[in-house]
């Protein structure tokens, strides 16, 4: 009878520590999983923030690049209307000079004819 007894007490201590490895192992897979999800979050949050750096960086290079181009395109269109400017200041230059030119060829014809009409005829 005792080693019956000896016998159930060491079935039932087996049976404790297997109990208790069981519960052991399901504590660990627990914190794994848990560990395994906090990683994953972690990591997604990560991407995220890396992908919204990468936009942010983007959308400031365009704006960077939109600015630039409004600055070229005011000095272009300065650079036209200042090119303008002098082209129809010489076209008033070159009309001044074909008036003047004419004033001129108009007063040496008209001195021309006074004077041929003076002149004694043989």
């Amino acid at each position: 009878m005792n080693i019956h007894i000896e016998k159930m007490k060491q079935k039932e201590e087996c049976e404790r520590r297997r109990k208790i490895a069981e519960e052991k192992h399901k504590e660990w897979v627990q914190r794994k999983r848990e560990e395994e999800r906090k990683e994953r979050e972690q990591k997604l949050s990560k991407e995220m923030a890396e992908k919204a750096t990468r936009e942010l960086e983007k959308m400031q290079l365009q704006e960077k690049a939109q600015v630039k181009y409004q600055e070229w395109l005011m000095k272009k269109r300065a650079e036209e209307a200042e090119k303008k400017k002098k082209d129809k200041e010489k076209e008033k230059e070159r009309e001044a000079e074909l008036q003047e030119k004419k004033a001129r060829s108009e007063k040496i014809f008209k001195e021309w004819l006074h004077n041929a009409r003076n002149k004694l005829r043989p």
